[in-house]
């Protein structure tokens, strides 16, 4: 009895904390970022466990290169429709909230907008694991800016945080086409960041899938001098040409004003609704390409 008894409480797999080993510790990396939202920031930046192969980015592109491969086994599909311009009223950040796999729509209610602090706005496109994890990293950077140099960080030195971060990850298999946007000193900025380092300055960027329906709508509408009402509504109109065209996006447009004071959410907007009633809700004022079609005639019998 006492052997069956010594054979079954010396085989208890309980440890107490006190032997845990160095990877199961507090403040391991597992455990980064477990602490009131910000990690253990004395351990510097968190790492990641990667794939036990040899190469894992060539490992990455052998199984997810859909355009080399047509076979291959995974296939990274996603869509949205992400955009941002300046103008002198500042700047104007419209987004959709459909997120896809492949065919099939995961959610119609995804927030595309990331709000790093109250001057600082960032998009998603790509991944959205990725995108949210690292401008939500790129926020901790900036407020440990602002405590640093005693001053807000401007819209050049945030994007080139994230340009770096991500940038040592290249060939890893991030997929990100974010937009920093903002007001700093020199006044709005609009900067596009990828997840291959890319960083490009520009006044008018769209991203993701319907870019090229939302791009129509931006160049024949964009000029400088916009009334604030007119960037409003160009925004809107753009993300609807999105949502309208392309399968990938839609269900509903989230629209940003940043100004001086700070950004602005003006509202979130319905694409179907946009389509019959227009933004005021009011029924036959739509975008509709009936509508559209029915007053550009009345107009040529006028």
């Amino acid at each position: 009895m006492n052997a069956i008894a010594s054979r079954f409480s010396s085989s208890s797999s309980f440890k107490p904390q006190s032997s845990l080993g160095e990877d199961e510790e507090y403040g391991s990396e597992y455990g980064w970022g477990s602490q009131a939202g910000f990690g253990n920031l004395t351990k510097g930046l968190p790492t990641f466990t990667m794939p036990q192969v040899q190469d894992p980015s060539a490992f990455l592109r052998l199984h997810t290169d859909d355009h080399a491969d047509p076979s291959c086994r995974i296939k990274i599909k996603h869509g949205t429709t992400t955009l941002a311009f300046r103008y002198q009223g500042g700047v104007i950040v419209c987004v959709d909230s459909r997120a896809t796999a492949g065919s099939y729509v995961a959610s119609g209610t995804v927030k595309k907008v990331i709000e790093i602090n109250p001057y600082l706005l960032g998009t998603m496109a790509g991944g959205a694991a990725d995108c949210q994890y690292w401008e939500t990293y790129l926020g901790m950077h900036c407020r440990l800016h602002e405590l640093r140099n005693r001053e807000r960080i401007s819209v050049a030195a945030a994007s080139k945080y994230l340009s770096n971060l991500v940038y040592s990850y290249k060939g890893m298999g991030l997929s990100m086409g974010t937009m920093i946007c903002g007001w700093d000193k020199t006044g709005p900025a609009v900067v596009y960041v990828d997840s291959d380092g890319t960083r490009l300055k520009g006044d008018l960027f769209s991203v993701g899938s319907g870019s090229t329906f939302a791009y129509g709508v931006l160049d024949q509408g964009y000029r400088w001098d916009l009334t604030d009402e007119e960037a409003l509504e160009l925004g809107r109109r753009s993300i609807y040409a999105a949502g309208h065209r392309d399968a990938f996006s839609g269900n509903t447009c989230n629209l940003y004003h940043v100004k001086e004071s700070g950004w602005d959410l003006i509202g979130n907007y319905d694409l179907s609704k946009l389509h019959y009633d227009g933004p005021q809700g009011i029924e036959g004022e739509g975008y509709g390409y009936e509508i559209r079609i029915g007053r550009a005639s009345e107009k040529v019998a006028a």
